[in-house]
């Protein structure tokens, strides 16, 4: 699996190359700025882009603008942008596509190596992975404004976690040791108690779930 990395701190973009070789993936390129990491993805035509969403001159959405033109024009690479904190409008302007292979993660979970490289794997087969911290930001807000995610039940509230997550529903069922079908029942009852389709489709749903959060919520920052 051949990975383009931008990441302008030089030990952060060195150790994270070191990780990812150490798992298997062929870091062809790391790189420190935006300008860079376009110009390495031409040459190189990647499986996948890890970009910091902070990058020079400004250091404000450099990285997250050359990802969403990435995604644009190679709609086929997988593009996975990191973050230092939570900004739910990062998330929800990289999740808004019409397809899956995207990822918004904080830099503090590649220190969980294992999950973190799943995450990474799960989004270049054409999944979803979106932060947990701010999958929960989003739930609690949305939670506290009353309404249609007011009324779930602690449990089903996991389940949305989970799915916002991009979680399919094996997974979801492993890490709340429930049996699939009840994952299913719980997605189901989610479904409509929100007032959306039902949708097997694992980045259909998510993007309903997000969408619905971020209407449901407090306006996204």
């Amino acid at each position: 699996m051949r990975v383009v990395i931008g990441e302008d701190e030089v030990l952060l973009r060195e150790g994270l190359a070191r990780l990812l070789e150490g798992d298997g993936f062929d870091v062809v390129a790391a790189v420190g700025t935006a300008v860079q990491l376009e110009r390495e993805v031409e040459r190189h035509r990647p499986d996948l882009v890890i970009t910091d969403i902070r990058m020079p001159p400004t250091h404000t959405d450099e990285g997250l603008v050359a990802a969403l033109r990435i995604r644009h024009t190679h709609p086929g690479i997988a593009v996975v942008v990191l973050s230092q904190h939570v900004q739910r409008r990062y998330a929800t302007e990289l999740l808004d596509q019409q397809t899956g292979g995207v990822g918004y993660l904080l830099k503090q979970r590649i220190a969980d190596v294992e999950t973190f490289t799943s995450d990474l794997r799960r989004v270049v087969a054409g999944g979803t992975a979106l932060d947990p911290e701010v999958v929960s930001v989003m739930v609690s807000r949305a939670s506290r404004v009353g309404g249609a995610v007011g009324s779930l039940t602690p449990r089903q509230l996991e389940v949305l976690g989970l799915m916002a997550e991009g979680r399919s529903n094996a997974s979801i069922a492993g890490q709340l040791v429930l049996s699939e079908k009840a994952v299913v029942q719980h997605t189901s009852n989610i479904y409509d108690a929100l007032g959306l389709a039902v949708d097997s489709d694992d980045h259909r749903r998510v993007l309903a779930v997000i969408r619905y959060l971020a209407a449901a919520g407090s306006p996204v920052r």
